[in-house]
């Protein structure tokens, strides 16, 4: 099988959102004689991107006959800016069906990490006849955790790194990120401190958007019940930026979810743990009831 690259399946598209087109960069992973596609839906951190935090699962996906598109939502990445002063949840999910709909696609699997598992949850509740089935990672709902002050450790340093991009405060945010940050590389540091620093307008943006509106991911919990796709929730135990009671809101909510708890895990399951996480969800999407 041909390696995937990120420049090699690097593509844009314009989407039009609240009377103004913007620029949607995604990766599109099709080994060309995929039935299904799993599209993955990043996280809120600064400098975030679908590759920088999906390239450890691509392509186990891909050689089980997924095709893998990997979405940088507005504010992200190669994707143009954008403040929201409502539902950020919301705004990632008519991009997502915009998106969707330009590559003509019917349904797709999603897999949202963080602020991709809110954003999946309110796609799932605008469109449900296009959800094949969910992988939910450290986020799906907002609202107060029972056990933990909200916002957590690991939002506070999140969005001050929002606010004094350095290499310091990157660093802050990542030794509570991860269970072990010993994993973590200078090279990992720099990479993820050029792509804050090459698109300071995304950092700009966030900050004003949380100014306009601090609940940028709104509670879903009451209408989690709406939701019919059979839904794998996966929570890291050491997790000290969404606390793992909100993964057992998620089960409790959607009928047909179960939950899957990663030990010496923080917030990053699909990185820290990747083999068992593939494998983990190839299962699930291959054997767990009709796709």
């Amino acid at each position: 099988m041909t390696a995937f690259t990120e420049s090699a399946t690097s593509r844009s598209v314009r989407i039009a959102e609240d009377g103004r087109e913007l620029n949607i960069h995604y990766n599109d992973c099709d080994p060309g004689n995929a039935r299904e596609t799993v599209v993955m839906l990043h996280g809120s951190g600064p400098g975030a991107s679908g590759w920088a935090n999906f390239n450890r699962n691509i392509e186990p996906l891909v050689e089980a006959g997924y095709r893998v598109v990997l979405l940088d939502c507005p504010g992200w990445s190669k994707s143009d800016s954008i403040v929201s002063a409502e539902s950020r949840s919301d705004l990632n999910a008519r991009i997502l069906k915009g998106l969707v709909d330009q590559l003509g696609l019917d349904r797709v699997h999603i897999l949202g990490n963080s602020m991709g598992g809110h954003s999946a949850v309110a796609f799932a509740l605008s469109h449900p006849q296009r959800v094949g089935k969910l992988v939910l990672m450290g986020g799906g709902t907002g609202g107060a955790s029972a056990f933990v002050p909200m916002p957590t450790e690991g939002i506070k340093l999140l969005n001050g790194l929002y606010r004094e991009p350095t290499i310091d405060n990157l660093k802050k945010m990542m030794d509570v990120f991860v269970f072990d940050p010993s994993d973590l590389t200078e090279e990992l540091f720099q990479t993820r401190l050029d792509n804050m620093l090459s698109r300071r307008e995304h950092l700009d943006n966030f900050v004003a958007s949380l100014a306009a509106n601090p609940k940028q991911f709104p509670d879903f919990g009451p209408r989690l019940g709406e939701i019919q796709a059979q839904t794998l929730v996966v929570w890291g135990r050491n997790d000290r930026f969404v606390p793992m009671d909100v993964g057992l809101r998620l089960i409790a909510g959607i009928p047909n979810a179960e939950l899957h708890v990663f030990n010496n895990c923080g917030h990053w399951a699909q990185w820290e743990h990747a083999d068992r996480f593939n494998r983990l969800v190839l299962d699930f999407l291959q054997h767990r009831g009709e796709a």
